[in-house]
This record gives structure tokens, sequence and C-alpha cells, in this order.
């Protein structure tokens, strides 16, 4: 997933960040502000003094943020008064421009505080980012809700046709307009009154839930007295449990940790299953089941004032409201492409489960697959039809060897990029590689951060982060990061990954490219900032990578050997590539579903705390994927990405930019694979020009045509279901 650091005007401190936001930079602006620095020395009240701006971590310290946020909001008000008071008619110049420069030391430490507060939060980060909630998001409504600078927008909206603008200037125009009215401009002050309160609301309602989640998850974890337990886990993965327990105060135990989703990875291997069951329900559990961290009273909450927000502003639901500004278009054509899907999903998942019980039937287990089984027995069906399990591929998946002989030699060979490793950087933390790219001509691109090992005070999940967007405007180049959750095993032992971790690793760094070649004006249009149901899509296609042949034999090398991945076991890989797509879809549709169940309600539907677990039983029953063998991929309780992320009502943004990226993974088939003349024409049509165009229209503009979901069906072996038109166009 692509999270955007929550800058000056988006003020969600939960990680909540709008795929539209005005000023993100970090360079000097001409708004006169009434207010001065104190003289006292803090990192974030200069810009950075390092290469490609990299904040300066070595000297940032826990009591820089709350004056730095204290006087960045200040500033940033005084620049927008006296853009707002402007004695002169609006223009381009004074008004729009002026506003993507403004707020550029409340972009500073907003870009640090908001990454931190999701990579390595602490007591003192939580407890500010609780206080900062409802005072950013006032600050972010006194912008928005201001009548007079929304005069001057309105004016130039008006009058944009006559004003000579080239394309990118004139979607800026468009754009800030249109957020503006989307923010509540046209509401009387009454309703005003209304909004800031819901707004603030919903702010500390965020950071509660994603606080919430990240001790909840904490506190779940699985802890095993007994080695005999874990037999079927390796060596590595007992060792790095033991290292766990002992951080915790633990010692000669081993715990479990959870990761963000319901399935947990030690389940395909552990033979105990009353430990796997114990593992998943506590999965499961989380934020429901009572006790200082439950989350059903935040749900509630959330969904009644979003709701309340969406009729305020003139929209039936949250999902009207959110789904009318992403390339979708509607509530209705989501459902829609969902109630496409579902169906044969479930389906082929209900087949995998009944070859599944004939296995455990064959060997006389006894019992009835249940959830925490099915990963279990899924490996053992993968060996039996396909004579491997994902074991045998791990020796062959360094991570150092999958980054640098595979992520980035695929850059290489795609777009010429190279990557120098830069230790003499200051980094935020010991595990975070600093690297940085250039183009194939030798010119500097960007800073590239890896930060890629599990933690208790990191959230879940994968994702990819800015401290700097790349601007002409501003004259910044990118600074992107990419975070992953995988286990650090003991001093001295490798890193051996799986192939999802492997798939997301080349995943994220989609979303780096992204953001490292944009080649826009404005910051507003920086990199991925574009609509969610389309931000996934370039780092779905740099998945395509991770098996290609040439990719593959360069990084899949055995960590101790240097012996290339044997080719049979490379064949079998790509065999069993259709394998098990009944309940990775199944279980990703259930998630989806829920989604917008809960962002569909209207203000008076919304149910009470106690009714949030009924409520999601009765919506995936309702959806047709009520299997409890395949339960949704985040159930409420911990689904941070609509609860305390970016994605309410729009979780489907993954399928739906994934016909988007299986056509894309067709066309680069036609035009011969792996070649530097497809990535020039991909970086050129559509990853450099972020959000200065239509997306829908980059996209043509890039393919020719209108997508082909065709390709989507067969990936996901739903072909058989396919009817009417194959164009669609997400």
């Amino acid at each position: 997933m692509r999270l955007r650091t929550p800058l000056t005007l988006v003020g969600a401190l939960a990680l909540t960040a709008c795929a539209h936001t005005p000023p993100q930079n970090a360079s000097a602006s001409p708004a006169v502000a009434e207010t001065s620095p104190p003289a006292v020395s803090n990192p974030f009240f200069s810009p950075s003094t390092l290469p490609y701006l990299l904040p300066p971590f070595d000297k940032i310290t826990d009591a820089d943020y709350a004056p730095a946020f204290e006087q960045g909001m200040a500033e940033q008000q005084a620049e927008i008064a006296a853009i707002a008071g402007n004695p002169a008619a609006p223009t381009v110049e004074n008004t729009l421009v002026a506003m993507e420069k403004s707020g550029q030391l409340l972009n500073r430490v907003s870009a640090v505080f908001f990454y931190l507060a999701g990579t390595d939060a602490n007591p003192t980060i939580q407890k500010l980012q609780a206080e900062l909630a409802p005072k950013l998001s006032a600050h972010r409504d006194g912008i928005y809700l201001n009548a007079a600078l929304y005069a001057r927008v309105k004016a130039l909206y008006e009058s944009r046709a006559s004003l000579g603008l080239d394309a990118e200037t004139l979607r800026l125009v468009e754009r800030t307009h249109t957020d503006f009215v989307r923010a509540g401009a046209n509401l009387a002050e009454a309703d005003k009154a209304k909004l800031r309160t819901i707004n603030e609301q919903l702010s500390s309602l965020t950071t509660r839930f994603q606080q919430n989640n990240l001790k909840e998850t904490n506190a779940r974890a699985v802890v095993v007295d007994d080695v005999a337990e874990l037999d079927g886990l390796s060596s590595e993965a007992i060792a790095t449990a033991a290292e766990a327990a002992k951080a915790r105060g633990l010692e000669g135990k081993y715990l479990l940790t959870l990761l963000n989703t319901s399935g947990q990875p030690p389940l395909a291997s552990l033979k105990n299953r009353a430990l796997r069951e114990r593992l998943y329900r506590a999965s499961l559990a989380r934020g429901t089941q009572g006790g200082e961290f439950d989350n059903r009273g935040v749900i509630a909450s959330l969904v009644q004032l979003r709701a309340e927000r969406a009729r305020l502003l003139g929209y039936p639901t949250h999902a009207d409201y959110v789904l009318e500004d992403e390339t979708a278009g509607s509530a209705k054509a989501v459902n829609q492409r969902l109630a496409q899907l579902a169906p044969a999903a479930v389906a082929n998942a209900r087949k995998e489960a009944q070859a599944l019980q004939k296995l455990i039937d064959k060997q006389k287990g006894g019992f009835k697959l249940a959830a925490w089984d099915w990963a279990y027995y899924t490996e053992k069906q993968r060996k039996a039809l396909y004579d491997f399990d994902e074991s045998q591929m791990k020796p062959y998946l360094e991570l150092d060897r999958v980054l640098e002989d595979g992520v980035f030699y695929a850059a290489n060979r795609l777009y010429g990029l190279s990557f120098k490793r830069r230790t003499d950087l200051p980094t935020y933390g010991p595990d975070v590689r600093v690297y940085e790219v250039f183009n194939a001509d030798g010119t500097p691109l960007a800073l590239f951060l890896g930060d890629f090992y599990a933690r208790s005070s990191k959230r879940g999940g994968a994702w990819m982060s800015s401290f700097v967007d790349q601007s002409k405007l501003m004259g910044t180049k990118p600074v992107v990061t990419n975070n992953l959750n995988i286990p650090k095993p003991p001093a001295g032992q490798p890193t051996l990954l799986t192939w999802d971790e492997v798939t997301t690793m080349f995943h994220e760094f989609g979303h780096a490219l992204h953001g490292m070649f944009s080649d826009v004006q404005y910051p507003s249009f920086s990199g991925t900032n574009v609509p969610r149901d389309f931000v996934e899509y370039p780092s779905q296609v740099n998945e395509m990578w991770a098996d290609d042949p040439e990719i593959l034999a360069h990084y899949a090398k055995h960590w101790q050997t240097g012996e290339t991945m044997p080719k049979a076991l490379v064949e079998k890989v790509k065999a069993s590539s259709k394998f098990n797509q009944g309940f990775a879809t199944t279980e990703y549709l259930g998630a989806a579903l829920l989604d917008q169940s809960w962002h569909q309600l209207a203000p008076e539907q919304t149910p009470e705390a106690e009714g949030v677990l009924g409520f999601e039983a009765a919506a995936l029953k309702k959806a047709g994927v009520d299997f409890a063998a395949v339960p949704p991929r985040y159930r409420s309780g911990y689904f941070s990405h609509i609860f305390a992320g970016g994605y309410s009502a729009g979780y489907y943004a993954y399928i739906w930019s994934e016909v988007l990226d299986a056509d894309t993974v067709e066309w680069f088939k036609e035009q011969g694979g792996l070649k530097r003349e497809n990535g020039d024409w991909f970086r050129a049509k559509l990853l450099s020009r972020g959000g200065s165009a239509d997306a829908m229209q980059l996209f043509r503009e890039f393919r020719g045509r209108d997508a082909d979901i065709q390709p989507l069906l067969v990936r996901r072996g739903l072909d058989a279901a396919a009817s009417g038109k194959k164009k669609a166009t997400p």
C-alpha cells in the first residue's frame, strides 16, 4: 500500500491523508509571515542542509516536535491570511502558487513526526499525536473553510478558460477548486461549524484506532512455553520467536508476534493444531474482545461521524462522498465490480476447501477444516500437487540479494537506474538503509530509504512514504521510503524471505518508483498524489519482475552456496501461480466488501459498539462471502486501512487497480518484456506524470486504449465466470 505522510493541509494524524493535498514543499515561501521562529535551536526551523533535504535525524529529539508544530501552524496561518487578504486581483501566482509554497516548516515536522508515529512510535510521540489531532484538523479547516481564500480560488476557477494556462496549471486550478468544495467551502457558516467539530472528532478517533491497534497487536502475541509445540517451524523461526520473548523479559519462552492480517505466517508450518487455533483466534480477536484497547466503540463513532459529514456535504453516504472523487466514480460501480467477482471467488474457495478436507480425511485427521488449518494443509496440498513447498524457496531468498540483485537490478534493466549505498547519512534507526539513486546518464534522481524489519513500535503491513516530494516549482528531488515487517533473525543469521515477502518488496518499490520518477511542476501533483484506486496500479505492475526469468536468476541464489535456484523449482513456482487463488481472492474481497458495508451506511443505520461484530457478520453474509474457513483479510477491529488510514471506502482499490495492472503486464509481454524502451515509455507516459493529469487519461495515453478486464480474470482463475463486455474502464 502507498502511505502518504500527512502534511500541511491534511492534518490527519492517523495516516488518513487524502489523494489530493495542497502544499507539500521544502523551500522558501514568498508569502509574508508575521511570525518568526523563536531563538531556540530546533532542527525543523530551517531547511535541512543534507543532500536532497534529508531530515537531520541525528539532531532531532522528541522535544523538538511540539514547538515546531506550534510555530509551523502559526507561520502558515499568517501566510494564508496574507494570500486571502491580498488586495490585488487573484492570479495563479499570488493565490495558488503562494498556497503551494506555504507551510514549509509545518511540512518538515509533519513529514518526520507522522512517519515515525507509524514506524517507531513511543509514548511521547503517541501522546503528542493525540494532542495534535484536533489542532491540526482545525488548522486544515481554517484553510479550506476560509471564505476570502475560497473566493479567490473560485474566481480563478470561473475564469480559467481565459487565462491561457498550460495543462498542469489548468489542472491545479480545477483540482484546488474541487478540493475546497469537497472540504465544505460552499457550506453555510452554521454547517461549517458543525463540519469543524466532526473533523476534529474524526481526527482524534483515527489516532485512537491506530494506537489501540498497535498496542493490541503487541498485547495479543502468543507466548509458548515448550519448544516442542513449535514443531514444524524452521530453526530460524524458532530462534526469532525466542529472541522476541527475550526482548519482552520472557527468557526461555517463545513469542509468536502478530502481523496486521487475519492469517499469520506460522500457521503454514505449525503441526500443533491447538497452537494454530490459539494463534488464529488471537489474531481475529484484536480490538473486539473488551479491555483497554477495544476498538468497537471507536469504529461505531467513526462510521457514524463519517456518514454525518457526508450528509452535511450533500452525499447519501461516506462511500458516495469518497468514490465520486476516485476513478471508480460511484459506489454503484464499485458494488457492481465486487459483485461480479465475489461469487466465482467463493465458489473456487469452496472447491479448494473440499480438496483440503479430503487431504485431512485421508490422513485420518478426524476434524472439519477450520480457518487455522487452511494454510497448513494448503502447503501439504501444494507439495502433493507440485512437489514443493515454500520452505524449499527460502534459502534462495536472502533479503540483501532480493533487494540489490533483484529489485534494484530490475530497475536498472528496465529504467537504467543505479544505486549507491550511503552510510554517511543519518537515519532514525540502525536497520534503516539509505541509497542514492541515479538516472542512466548518471544524474542524481532521489534518495531511497529501506526499513524492512518488524518491531513492537512499528505498525503492521508494508507501505511507501516520502520525506520530500519532487517539484520543479520548489526545486526539490524525492526522498522516498519503503517499509516492510519482516521478522528480524538473531544476530549472525540470514534474513530469509517468503515468496510473499519477495513480491511485497517488489510491490512497495513500485510505489517508490512512482515517487522517484515524478516530474511535475506543483507539489500537489507529485508522485503518488493520485486517486486511491489508481495508486496501487504501478506498484502491482512492478511485482511482475519478481519471477521474471532474468531477474529471478540474478537474485534467487542460495544464501550459503551461492547456487542459483534450480530451474525445476522455478518451474514449480510458476506452475502453482493460480494455486489457492480462491482463498486469496475471497479473503481480499471479504475485506473490501466489509469496507463498503460500513461506509455505505446512513448515519441512523450505524450500530452501537456492542453491535459491531453482529453487523460485520451480517454484512459478510449479505455479500455472499461468509465462509468461515476463509475470514476476511482484515476484520473490523484491526482494519487499519479503513479506520486509521486513507482507504475508507477505498479498500476495493487493489482489485480495481489490478485490472490496469494485469492489462499492463500483457502490454509488457507483447512488447518484449524487460527492455529499456518499454520502461522508458511507462516512465514517460505514466510514472513521471503523478497527478498532473486525469489518471485514466494517463493510462489510455500509455496503453492506447481502455483497460481490458480479461487478463485479471485469467490471473485470478475467474475467467470461467467472465460474461458481457470484456472492456472495462476502472
